[in-house]
């Protein structure tokens, strides 16, 4: 049995769905009913409501698996303090394997979450526990959080038009997390997960431009109006505050890594961003 945290998100979702695709039971954290219904459409799952912050509401069930995958809260303060007290639980209960939800280049410590990231993947080091360490990159599926303005013909970002990404589809992310949770021989491994090729936000533009059949700018938007943006929706300073080193980090440096890995686990050409695109129109998800 595998217990997945953070499992109401878009990437526990992705997992627990590649999970149930292979007929492998797994147990899902979540904080409340509304995020327990949200997974009703992925299947056979046993869900759980509880906060990860206090493991004696979600221990009961915690103690039936022998995997964890753990996905922290996104950019929270005290991924790491979570992260240890995960790790003391799987050490009580014996747990066969810890896999952490981890970033692409948390050695850098210009960008505070990834940095976090890195002490955690030290904590699973010094644990006793065996572990497996996924590092994805930026998610495809992140576009479409501005899909309304990139239907009018902008694609909006707080960095340069010309940051290449490698960006990373995540249902390959998901098939890639369900078989280190189900095959032997990833054990105290470390895994980076990159998309096929870094593309430029002028590329990306281009290729949207492409698939949806009418012209798609790349547009930098400047960081102290993004910043006005999210503060008005009520997003936390810490937050703000976090994203805007990873902003500042991508105009200078991108962020780039190597597909190698990832198509070796999957035994096929990864996911490109055009099919991708492809997908999400056809499937009305956008």
């Amino acid at each position: 049995m595998i217990f997945v945290t953070g499992a109401a998100g878009k990437t526990g979702r992705a997992v627990l769905q590649s999970l149930v695709q292979k007929g492998v039971g797994a147990t899902a954290l979540v904080r409340s009913q509304q995020q327990a219904d949200s997974l009703q459409d992925i299947g056979s799952l046993d869900v759980v409501i509880g906060d990860l912050r206090k493991p004696e509401t979600f221990e009961h069930k915690f103690q039936k698996s022998d995997f964890l995958y753990y996905i922290c809260p996104n950019i929270s303060p005290d991924e790491l303090e979570i992260g240890k007290s995960l790790i003391t639980l799987c050490q009580k209960f014996h747990f066969q394997r810890f896999v952490f939800h981890s970033v692409l280049h948390p050695q850098v410590e210009a960008m505070p979450h990834h940095w976090q990231k890195l002490r955690m993947e030290e904590a699973l080091f010094e644990s006793g526990l065996e572990f497996t360490i996924l590092q994805p990159c930026a998610y495809m599926q992140n576009i479409l959080t501005g899909w309304q303005r990139i239907t009018k013909g902008e694609y909006i970002i707080p960095y340069q038009v010309q940051t290449r990404i490698s960006m990373v589809d995540l249902q390959d992310v998901g098939e890639v997390a369900a078989k280190v949770l189900i095959e032997q021989g990833h054990e105290n491994a470390i895994y980076e997960l990159s998309g096929p090729e870094p593309l430029s936000q002028v590329d990306a533009a281009r290729q949207m431009s492409e698939m949806l059949g009418f012209p798609i700018r790349a547009v930098e938007q400047p960081r102290s109006e993004w910043k006005m943006n999210v503060q008005l929706s009520g997003l936390p300073d810490f937050q703000i505050n976090v994203l805007l080193k990873m902003f500042e980090y991508y105009d200078k440096f991108g962020f780039i890594g190597n597909p190698n890995v990832m198509e070796q686990l999957l035994g096929r050409k990864l996911t490109t961003f055009k099919q991708f695109l492809v997908r999400i129109l056809s499937s009305g998800d956008e």
